[in-house]
């Protein structure tokens, strides 16, 4: 079956819905601190796919791949940056091969850490990187570039220019904001929703969004505004569940299934055509947001 592009099903308005959490699933499966969980794409291509195919049983349109850290200069950490071409074309074989022909498979694209500001890499080398693990992506099967979790303005521009100068896939382009002490949202580096929107749609991002570092609550307000500044661009949130805290040594996420469930609706009624879930989120998180958005 051919698949629409995924625009083209959102104009229609149909709602999709992305799945959750990877780094947190890894960890349960057996990821030790320090180990690479791109490497595992490689090394443990079973467990991997077993991720996918858990959130696929729950219910997602849209399932990402495990290469959020897939540049060279993340995998350099972990002695694989000369094998990232291959770490990436496995992470979205892997999803491929779980998602089957009916559902979209996202080639996760995250932050290099290498900030621009301190020098500490040329734009000309980020650039590259962002090439090269895009066009791994879209050669092991992905249909969309999911440029995620981005603070920096410039470094998203950067990865979402890249995706669209190495592949044919959409870009998609998401940033993690906080609250600040006046209420309103802003990342790390600064950038409202707006103008982190604007800048990734002026870059050739197809959908823009937010993920991470804000429960659903807070992404209410972000999707409005993004959505007021943007209007027409489809918008995604992957949202943790709830903000963690540490009992044992261990991240405690304690949003349950349903409380997303309950909010799922109000990020729809605010702008959002794609919601999923981050940090935390289990395949039961995504089945009950599945279940309250196409129920709506």
């Amino acid at each position: 079956m051919a698949r629409k592009r995924i625009v083209e099903v959102l104009r229609t308005g149909r709602v999709l819905v992305s799945d959750g959490a990877w780094g947190t699933f890894l960890q349960k499966k057996g990821l030790a601190p320090g180990e690479s969980p791109e490497g595992w794409c490689l090394s443990r291509p079973a467990d991997v796919r077993a991720i996918a195919a858990a959130y696929v049983a729950a219910g997602a349109d849209l399932i990402e791949t495990d290469s959020f850290g897939g540049s060279s200069f993340k995998l350099a950490h972990y002695g694989l940056a000369d094998r990232a071409a291959a770490v990436n074309e496995a992470a979205a074989r892997l999803s491929r091969e779980a998602a089957g022909e009916d559902r979209w498979v996202l080639g996760s694209v995250g932050p290099t850490g290498k900030l621009l500001l301190m020098e500490e890499a040329t734009e000309d080398e980020l650039s590259e990187a962002f090439r090269a693990q895009a066009a791994a992506l879209a050669a092991g099967g992905a249909d969309a570039i999911c440029v995620e979790t981005f603070t920096d303005r410039d470094e998203a521009v950067l990865a979402v220019r890249a995706a669209k100068e190495s592949t044919a896939c959409e870009v998609i382009c998401t940033f993690s904001f906080d609250r600040t002490k006046q209420g309103t949202f802003r990342t790390m580096m600064g950038v409202s929703p707006a103008e982190a929107a604007q800048a990734a749609v002026a870059a050739g991002a197809d959908i823009v969004g937010a993920n991470c570092g804000s429960v659903f609550e807070d992404l209410v307000p972000i999707v409005a505004e993004m959505r007021a500044a943007c209007p027409g661009v489809p918008i995604l949130v992957h949202a943790n569940a709830g903000l963690p805290y540490r009992t044992d040594g261990v991240d405690i996420f304690p949003e349950t299934p349903e409380a997303m469930a309950r909010l799922a609706p109000k990020l729809v009624a605010a702008g959002a055509g794609i919601v999923g879930g981050c940090c935390g989120t289990t395949p039961e998180h995504i089945a009950a947001i599945a279940k309250a958005v196409r129920g709506r």
